[in-house]
C-alpha cells in the first residue's frame, strides 16, 4: 500500500475514534430504575426534600418488630424538648419491665434509672425492658405511652401507623409502615440533632455489660450514622438507616429481609443507588430577601419578601444547569401587611416539570403610612391605573 495512504488511512481511523470519544462524553448517563430489593417492604428518600428515589409495598401495614422504638425515643425527646422530662431523672424499674423477654439492658427490679441511660440502653442495645420502664416513667403506664405515641404519628402524618406497646413486641393492631417510618426517622433528626448522634453509637456499657449496636452499617460504611435495626419471626429482619454524603442525606427503610446481613446489605444499595444517581441542592435560603417591590400607603417604601424556610431540590445527577427558577411577586402591594402574608410564588422547574412550588412571604410586617403619605400614593396610583388604561 501507498505509504501515504496509510497515513490517511490512520488519521482517518484516529479522527473517527476522537469524535466518538468526545460524543461519549458528552452524553449523559439517564437515571437507571431502582434495585431490586429483597424485602417485604422499602422506601429510599431525600432527607431534606421528601423526594422518594426507590420504594415497595411502602404503605403495606406490618410489624415493626424494635423499629417502634424509633417512636418511643421520638415521644421522650419531645418530652426532655418541652421540660416534662430530663436526662438525669432517675427512673423506678417495675416487674413488669424487669421482666420484659427479648433483647435487654438488663436492668434491675426496684433499682432507679437515669432517663439518659435507658435511652442510651434503647437506642444501642435495643433493650425491650428499658423501653418499658422510660414509656412507665414518661406517662405512668405502658398503655398511657402508646396513646401518646400514636397522638405523635397523627400529628407527624403516619396514616399507616398503630402503635400497642413501646418496645415492638408482637401484638394485634400494633403496625406501621416503611413511609412512615421514614416520616419518622425524618422528623427525629429534624428536630432533634443533638440526641441523634446517640444512634451512631456502636457500642454501650451498663450494669457492666457492654452490648454492640446491631446496625451493621455503622461499621461498614462511614457516611452512615445511625438509625435502628429490628426482627421478630412475624416482621422479618428489618433497618431503618439514614447516611450524609457531603450535604446530601438519604433515609432508607427495609422491613422483612431474611436475615441480618440481608437487611444490612439491601439498605447499602439503596443508599448507594441514592448517591450515585442524585443530588440534593439547596436553593435558596430561608428568611433571606428575594425581592424588594414597592408597598403602597406603607409607613416603608418597600417591602423584602422571601421564603420560610430553605427549599432544596433533589434531581437526577448532571442536571443541575437545566433548573428554572421564577419568582412571581402580587401587584399592587398596600399596607398594611403581616409578617408571614403571601404575596406570591418561587416555581422551580426542570425539564418543564414543576419539582418547587414555594409562597414567597412578607418577612416584616409594614404598617399603614400616615395621612399625607397615603393620600400621596393614592393619587399615584390612580394615575398609574388611568396609564395602565390607555
Amino acid at each position: 500500500m501507498n505509504p501515504f495512504k496509510k497515513i490517511t488511512l490512520f488519521l482517518f481511523f484516529g479522527l473517527l475514534a476522537t469524535v466518538f470519544q468526545v460524543n461519549a462524553e458528552n452524553t449523559d448517563i439517564t437515571t437507571p430504575p431502582a434495585p431490586n430489593i429483597a424485602a417485604t417492604a422499602f422506601i429510599l428518600q431525600d432527607f431534606h426534600t421528601g423526594k422518594v428515589m426507590a420504594e415497595n409495598n411502602a404503605d403495606a401495614k406490618l410489624a415493626p418488630a424494635s423499629l417502634t422504638k424509633i417512636m418511643t425515643v421520638y415521644v421522650a425527646f419531645r418530652e426532655l424538648g418541652n421540660g416534662h422530662l430530663h436526662l438525669e431523672d432517675s427512673a423506678t424499674i417495675s416487674e413488669k419491665a424487669w421482666k420484659t423477654a427479648g433483647s435487654r439492658m438488663f436492668i434491675e427490679l426496684g433499682n432507679q434509672v437515669k432517663v439518659e441511660d435507658l435511652l442510651k440502653g434503647i437506642i444501642i442495645q435495643s433493650g425491650n425492658d428499658a423501653s418499658v420502664a422510660l414509656a412507665e416513667h414518661v406517662a405512668g403506664s405502658e398503655a398511657t405511652f402508646a396513646d401518646m405515641m400514636n397522638q405523635h404519628a397523627a400529628r407527624l402524618g403516619m396514616v399507616n401507623s398503630h402503635f400497642k406497646n413501646s418496645d415492638g413486641l408482637p401484638m394485634e393492631d400494633h403496625y406501621t409502615s416503611a413511609r412512615d417510618l421514614a416520616i419518622l426517622t425524618t422528623a427525629l433528626i429534624k428536630e432533634f440533632p443533638d440526641y441523634y448522634r446517640w444512634f451512631s453509637q456502636k457500642e454501650f456499657t451498663f450494669n457492666k455489660i457492654t452490648q454492640q449496636n446491631r446496625n451493621k452499617l455503622l461499621s461498614r460504611d462511614e457516611s452512615v450514622d445511625g438509625v435502628k435495626t429490628g426482627f421478630t419471626d412475624d416482621a422479618g429482619y428489618c433497618l431503618v438507616a439514614s447516611a450524609l454524603r457531603e450535604d446530601m442525606r438519604l433515609v432508607s427503610v427495609v422491613m422483612g429481609a431474611k436475615n441480618a446481613n440481608a437487611r444490612a446489605n439491601e439498605n447499602q444499595t439503596l443508599l448507594n443507588y441514592g448517591f450515585r444517581f442524585f443530588e440534593s441542592h439547596r436553593l435558596y435560603e430561608g428568611k433571606k430577601t428575594l425581592d424588594e417591590p414597592r408597598i403602597w400607603k406603607g409607613a416603608t417604601k418597600t417591602l423584602p419578601l422571601g421564603l420560610a424556610e430553605d427549599i432544596y431540590a433533589t434531581i437526577p445527577r448532571r442536571q443541575y444547569k437545566d433548573l428554572k427558577a421564577v419568582i412571581n411577586v402580587d401587584k399592587k402591594i398596600t399596607a398594611p401587611v403581616a409578617e408571614g402574608a403571601k404575596l406570591g410564588s418561587v416555581k422551580v422547574t426542570l425539564n418543564d416539570e414543576v419539582i418547587v412550588d414555594k409562597d414567597l412571604v412578607a418577612l416584616k410586617a409594614v404598617d399603614q403610612g400616615n395621612i399625607i403619605q397615603r393620600l400621596m400614593d393614592s393619587a399615584m396610583m390612580m394615575l398609574e391605573k388611568s396609564d395602565d388604561g390607555k
